[in-house]
């Protein structure tokens, strides 16, 4: 009998499990893509809040850790964008996949296709699945309304099977996943795999500090919501004093801290001011955002560093998905996949000879 954990997922991006840990800015660490990819899942590197030169050095990490393929994330407006098209490219032996939100256009694509390189982009809707289809894209994460940082209104459990029977391309399910129940949900669905966010943020290799671990821990499903204010863009979050200041706020107080936060990008990667506002104006142009919220959104990662970094969870965001309200543990990367995978083939046999297994 055919091993139902080994599906389309696992014999293209080459890992054991057909698992995805999402490419989180400041938490997709070449650590924490090392601990995924060894324990069998597919680990995204989050590029897409790096530098050119400091994405190579965590590229260079992560090879140096694992000897597993893995996949780097990064969009095509942020600064530094082309140069590091071109480190992707120089380290196609290793790099099986790009991730992308706002990505690149269909030439772009095919250089990555060229070079061996699968690109997997993330999609909230059913028409922007079939866009980066007829653009070229390999397969695509389909993220249902429970997921974490910018998300959509409609659930996984109507998402997926929409975006299922309006492509044909393997599709991947985001939004809600944590655990074999799920898996096995989503293969069930016609999914080829899950991608996971926050169960991989809430893990003993994710690099955010141990007060802000605390804080997601101790979160149940009433202390996440969904804001429009901090972007102008539907994010999911874990409520904060922050988070409850921003949604107090009116229009001028939203500019002053898009404008505060973009210093706070500047500074941390060396971008002119130029540079941020062609970033933003770029994100206006491909993304259907107005330009305040486009220098808001090209900011706000500022925001999220300020709790996953230097450790102040009352002072910055926590981006999450819904499913970190029901989830109270920090198991290993090990731990974690082993009993994904355990509990899924468990869920998949009860399903397949139920009279065996007393279900």
């Amino acid at each position: 009998m055919a091993d139902p954990l080994a599906t389309l997922l696992t014999e293209r991006l080459g890992c054991r499990l057909p698992v995805i840990q999402t490419a989180m800015g400041w938490i997709a660490t070449p650590g924490l893509v090392i601990a995924s990819s060894e324990a069998g899942a597919f680990g995204f590197l989050a590029g897409a809040v790096m530098q050119p030169a400091e994405l190579e050095a965590a590229i260079l990490a992560v090879k140096k850790g694992t000897k597993q393929p893995f996949g780097v994330n990064f969009h095509m407006f942020q600064p530094g964008a082309a140069e590091i098209v071109e480190i992707i490219l120089k380290h196609r032996d290793q790099i099986r996949a790009v991730s992308f939100g706002r990505g690149p256009d269909a030439t772009m694509i095919g250089r990555f296709k060229d070079a061996g390189i699968l690109c997997v982009p993330t999609v909230g809707a059913v028409k922007h699945a079939q866009k980066m289809v007829q653009l070229g894209v390999d397969m695509v994460t389909v993220q249902g309304g429970e997921g974490g940082g910018h998300t959509g209104s409609v659930a996984s459990t109507i998402l997926l099977p929409q975006v299922l029977d309006a492509v044909k391309v393997p599709v991947i399910a985001a939004g809600g996943f944590d655990d074999g129940r799920g898996l096995a949900a989503a293969l069930a669905y016609g999914a080829v795999g899950i991608a996971m966010g926050t169960r991989f943020l809430m893990t003993r290799e994710s690099p955010i500090p141990d007060v802000t671990k605390a804080r997601y821990v101790g979160a149940g499903t009433d202390d996440i919501l969904v804001s429009t204010k901090v972007d102008g863009l539907p994010q999911r979050m874990i409520r904060n004093a922050l988070l409850d200041r921003i949604e107090r706020s009116s229009g001028l107080g939203i500019w002053r801290r898009a404008i505060e936060s973009g210093l706070a990008m500047k500074r941390q990667t060396g971008a002119s001011f130029g540079e941020l506002f062609r970033a933003a104006k770029g994100m206006t142009s491909h993304g259907g955002l107005t330009l305040p919220q486009a220098m808001m959104a090209a900011s706000a990662p500022m925001l999220i560093q300020k709790a996953v970094v230097e450790g102040d969870p009352d002072h910055g965001l926590m981006a999450t998905g819904l499913v970190a309200g029901r989830l109270a543990d920090l198991p290993s990367c090990a731990e974690l996949l082993g009993g994904i995978e355990r509990d899924a083939r468990a869920r998949l046999a009860a399903l397949s000879f139920p009279a065996s297994t007393g279900v």
